[in-house]
């Protein structure tokens, strides 16, 4: 019932930038945190950063300094701002939100996923 479309992955050198975006859709009544979590080969997926609806953040101290995440409610959507990117960021990255339905049930929503790969 909530389809989360993200985009923005690519390729890039070590040093760039890129910017990921997660858009929400379907019958949510409210949307309460909304993160990005990442998943290398061979690895577990593990949190980079959440935003709540109240606009409090939280980083993985790996990233600290260097991402920065953000949230347009209004587009039910949500940003994954990544400078200075290393090798080691490269992963899929997934977008995740939770929230409420119109008819009250809770929902926890993932996206498909979107390469990251940082060259170096």
């Amino acid at each position: 019932q909530v389809q989360l479309v993200e985009s923005g992955g690519g390729l890039v050198q070590a040093g760039g930038s890129l910017r990921l975006s997660c858009v929400a859709s379907g019958s949510i009544y409210r949307i309460n945190d909304m993160g990005w979590y990442r998943q290398a080969p061979g690895k577990q997926r593990d949190l980079v950063s959440v935003i709540s609806r109240g606009v409090s953040t939280t980083y993985a101290d790996s990233v600290k300094g260097r991402f920065s995440i953000s949230r347009d409610d209004a587009k039910k959507s949500v940003y994954l701002q990544m400078n200075s990117l290393k090798p080691e960021d490269t992963a899929v990255y997934y977008c995740n939100v939770r929230g409420r339905l119109w008819d009250f049930k809770e929902f926890d929503s993932w996206g498909q996923g979107t390469q990251v790969t940082v060259s170096s």
